[in-house]
Formats: C-alpha cells, sequence, structure tokens
C-alpha cells in the first residue's frame, strides 16, 4: 500500500459539527459554530471548545467565561454552515435564521431550542495556544428535547440525525456497526 507524507496539519476528522452560543448582558446573544470541541473529563464532566481570538464569540465567551454548546441535527446544518461563515458583529444570527434563543437554567447565554441537546458550560480555564484559544469548561447543566425520550426514560440521541464534519464537508450520522464493548462480548448477547 502506498502512502505520502505530508505537512504536519489537523486531519483528526470527523469532529462533531455544534453551535456555540453565547451573549453579553444587554447585548444580542450569538452563534458560533465550532468543529473543534470536545470531551475533556467525565468527572467533572467538561469539555473543550477552540476558537480564534478574532472571531466575535471569542471576547464574548473570555469576557462572560459561559457558553452553551448546541448539537447539531441534519435540519440544523445549513444554520451550522451559516453561524460558521458570518459574524455576530454584523448580524443576529438567532433572527437571520428564525431559530428560538432558550433560556439556560445556570448560565446567562442562551441555548438553541431547536437543538436536540443543550449543555450549558462554565469556562474554568483558557489555554492560548497559537492560531486558537481553547476554552475549557465544566458542563454545568444538559436540557434534552423529550422528543428523544423513549417510554422507559432512555434518551434517543442517536436518532436526532447528528452532523459531523469532516475535512471541510458535514456528514449525517449514520449505520450503528457496534456499542461498547462488542469486541468482547460472549457471542449470543
Amino acid at each position: 500500500m502506498a502512502k505520502q507524507d505530508w505537512k504536519p496539519g489537523n486531519m483528526l476528522y470527523p469532529v462533531p459539527a455544534v453551535m456555540v452560543s453565547c451573549a453579553r448582558q444587554e447585548e444580542k446573544p450569538n452563534i458560533i459554530t465550532v468543529a473543534w470541541a470536545g470531551t475533556v473529563c467525565s468527572d467533572p464532566a467538561m469539555v473543550s471548545v477552540s476558537i480564534r481570538p478574532e472571531r466575535y464569540s471569542h471576547s464574548i465567551i473570555e469576557e462572560t467565561k459561559e457558553f452553551v454548546i448546541n448539537l447539531v441535527t441534519k435540519e440544523l446544518a445549513f444554520a451550522t454552515d451559516y453561524c460558521g461563515v458570518r459574524s455576530g458583529r454584523d448580524i443576529d444570527k438567532f433572527k437571520e435564521l428564525g431559530l428560538t434563543p432558550q433560556p439556560s437554567k445556570i448560565v446567562k447565554a442562551p441555548g438553541i431550542a431547536e437543538s436536540p441537546l443543550n449543555m450549558e458550560c462554565a469556562v474554568r480555564e483558557i489555554k492560548r495556544l497559537g492560531s486558537h484559544d481553547m476554552f475549557i469548561a465544566e458542563i454545568v447543566n444538559v436540557t434534552v428535547d423529550d422528543s428523544f425520550m423513549d417510554e422507559k426514560g432512555k434518551f434517543n440521541l442517536n436518532d436526532a440525525g447528528l452532523v459531523a464534519y469532516s475535512h471541510g464537508e458535514y456528514f449525517e450520522l449514520g449505520e450503528k456497526l457496534g456499542k461498547f464493548g462488542y469486541s468482547v462480548q460472549k457471542k449470543g448477547k
């Protein structure tokens, strides 16, 4: 099998495409699309988002020390792309896209009501790393859409049509290949 060497670059794909909402008091809320978001820790529950310092949302999050991660569905894919190429300095993205600001329980930044899952986040640390600053945050509340709850109280997030971003393109997650531990599970289980 032939392979080529390329200059070092970030090719860790796919990644979740998420919309991060934020707000300063007395100003319109904003939404930024983030593909560089990830899990940091499970106890306490923590995530990270990496944002370029010149982006409008960067200063809002740096000042308020909070944001909401909103998971993206197929129905939100257009809005997700739009929020990644337009600046909140110039437009009200919620209004422009017909999205509904959802009041959060703990942070002041609103979530996006149309998202199946909203994670309210409190910034604990900012790492200045070069082209992007990484905001490391504790998840302080999670809101889920009742329509994905089954009669047994299980949240069926995988039925939401979540979107991933890979090398400049958006994809809806698809076929289930297995579950955690299936490689060592005894046959017939």
